[in-house]
């Protein structure tokens, strides 16, 4: 993509909300299964200040530059959590590690009913070519154009998120899906293992590498998805 102020700051617009629902989720469900330290830090809040504050570079700082000097949005948060209680309670864990991209779910299943719902209603039709941008397009100039854009958009930022943190790739969160299932010795040795730094740094440089190969293809897979049935292709 490139480099485009308005455009910039509408991806970065939707990178915030949909992140701090995410760190929010986090927060949320260890709060509700037993472990306050997000709470107690702020971060089960849609506020995007508390979020900000706990992670500068990723909220902030990096995905503006990233998208100034390359055309391209990449940025991080987290949400804290209690290493004890997660070991004493690895399900638990687990659920709350799904629970950020289950929020990202959401937003992206929001977009997909909107933009069904232009496209059924003919406020929107299908574009020249399918981009993150522009998985549908106003049928006239208007509002329709920018709600469009912006559908378009949340859906598409929010897949990316879904599908990424779903990788089971530490430091990510579908790492801890087999804390689900594994018996407690095992839930403890593997937990353990997420937290080594060498797993989590390697974990990082094998998403790096593969990253820019997998989305296009689930972003038309889920295009597909959006205009299953319809005749506005």
């Amino acid at each position: 993509m490139t480099p485009d102020l308005a455009t910039g700051l509408l991806w970065y617009g939707v990178f915030l909300g949909s992140t701090v629902c995410h760190e929010a989720a986090h927060a949320w469900a260890g709060f509700r299964l037993g472990d306050d330290t997000a709470q107690r830090g702020g971060q089960m809040s849609l506020n995007p200040w508390p979020h900000i504050r706990r992670e500068p570079f990723g909220m902030v700082i990096v995905p503006l530059i990233s998208w100034a000097t390359g055309g391209f949005l990449m940025g991080w948060a987290s949400a804290p959590y209690n290493p004890a209680w997660a070991l004493a309670h690895p399900r638990k864990a687990a659920l709350m590690a799904i629970a950020g991209p289950g929020a990202n779910l959401a937003l992206f299943l929001i977009a997909l009913l909107l933009l069904r719902l232009g496209l059924e209603w003919h406020d929107f039709t299908a574009p020249y070519l399918i981009t993150p941008n522009a998985l549908a397009v106003a049928a006239q100039a208007g509002p329709a154009d920018y709600l469009s854009h912006f559908l378009s958009v949340v859906f598409s930022l929010n897949l990316l998120l879904l599908v990424f943190n779903l990788i089971p790739i530490p430091p990510l969160d579908g790492s801890n899906l087999p804390l689900l299932v594994l018996p407690p010795a095992a839930a403890a040795s593997y937990f353990s293992l997420l937290r080594s730094p060498l797993v989590r740094f390697g974990g990082l440089l094998l998403i790096l590498r593969g990253l820019g190969s997998f989305f296009n293809p689930v972003l038309h897979a889920a295009a597909e998805l959006l205009y299953f049935g319809s005749n506005a292709l």
